[in-house]
């Protein structure tokens, strides 16, 4: 197996703008992905992520960077940095937005999984985490956005 990037894709009933606010703001992130999130959606905006773990009550808190803003068509993020600081390997999360004639095509690329130095028994952990990862959130994305936007 190449570990080098995920995709997922689908497509939702909703337009670009819709899908953009629901990819992009912590407010609309935390409905369908972490349990809390804390960012400006701004190019350079630093921010973190919260997963809060049930059965012991710990909360794993993961910094994230805001690399792209281009409404309605773009946002990506870096993640899962090897340093503190941020400065070290990360992996870079990207949404891209198509309109089609009955919504919009969200494309999910995540990168940067060889470049991060790990022995491949960790490159190959990561690698299945963040897979089984994408493919529960993915489909939540687009349950959320069916339920925002069928709301009056």
């Amino acid at each position: 197996m190449e570990y080098g990037s995920i995709e997922r894709e689908i497509h939702v009933e909703a337009p670009p703008e819709v899908v953009f606010e629901v990819v992009s703001r912590p407010e609309h992130m935390r409905e369908w992905w972490p349990d809390d999130a804390r960012f400006k959606s701004v190019a350079g905006a630093p921010g973190e992520l919260f997963w809060r773990d049930e059965t012991t009550g710990d909360t794993m808190t993961v910094a994230l960077t805001v690399v792209e803003v281009d409404p309605p068509s773009r946002f990506s993020f870096r993640w899962c940095y090897t340093d503190a600081e941020r400065r070290g390997d990360s992996l870079l999360v990207t949404f891209d937005l198509v309109p089609t004639e009955q919504g919009t095509r969200v494309l999910m690329t995540e990168t940067g999984f060889r470049e991060m130095g790990w022995e491949i028994a960790v490159l190959e952990g990561q690698y299945g985490d963040h897979v089984s990862g994408w493919d529960h959130y993915i489909p939540r994305l687009g349950a959320y956005i069916a339920r925002l936007v069928s709301t009056p």
